[in-house]
């Protein structure tokens, strides 16, 4: 009789409604009294493509577990991006640790122009037209970060076209 009730069905949609993706699974040893003590690290991106997007990180001895785990932290530290239509409202640069991130706005039609980690991050965000660069480390979690670092200092649009005297309309460039 278990998941039948309308209840349940609730809970699946919600949970239907955030998009995991494994960004890396590494396999880490710790040197104790023993021996070699082995578990394995995961790094996941969780987000809606509306605007909200998390990274976590989840460390157990089998992959399932470190997956769960990093999947809990991720959406923990979820964030929401600031967009304008399908792109970011300005240029931004995000750091972590040794990695810097450039996220540039684009046209419509232009897509997603990233690689790696900072690729998924943006597509989970719902994020469809941005030019990226990625400079410094080629760690995947700190070029996570340093995408959700850039993200978090976003501004409004609004706040952006009236610092700079113009429209929003004028922010992003048009399609030629």
């Amino acid at each position: 009789m278990r998941g039948k009730g309308p209840r349940s069905n609730r809970r699946d949609e919600i949970e239907s409604e955030w998009k995991e993706k494994v960004v890396q699974i590494r396999r880490v040893t710790k040197v104790v009294k023993g021996g070699k003590k082995l578990s394995f690290r995961a790094v996941v991106v969780v987000g809606n493509e509306k605007g909200q997007v998390g990274v976590g990180v989840g460390k157990a001895s089998e992959v399932v577990s470190a997956i769960q785990k990093a999947v809990a932290d991720a959406k923990k530290s979820l964030i929401t991006v600031k967009m304008l239509g399908t792109s970011v409202p300005h240029m931004i640069i995000g750091k972590a640790g040794a990695a810097e991130v450039l996220l540039k706005p684009a046209s419509k039609g232009t897509g997603v122009i990233a690689g790696g980690s900072i690729r998924t991050v943006l597509e989970l965000a719902g994020i469809h037209d941005i030019l990226s660069k990625r400079m410094g480390s080629d760690a995947p979690l700190n070029n996570a970060r340093a995408t959700i670092d850039g993200l978090l200092r976003l501004k409004k649009a609004e706040d952006v076209a009236k610092a700079r005297g113009l429209d929003v309309s004028e922010l992003v460039p048009a399609a030629h």
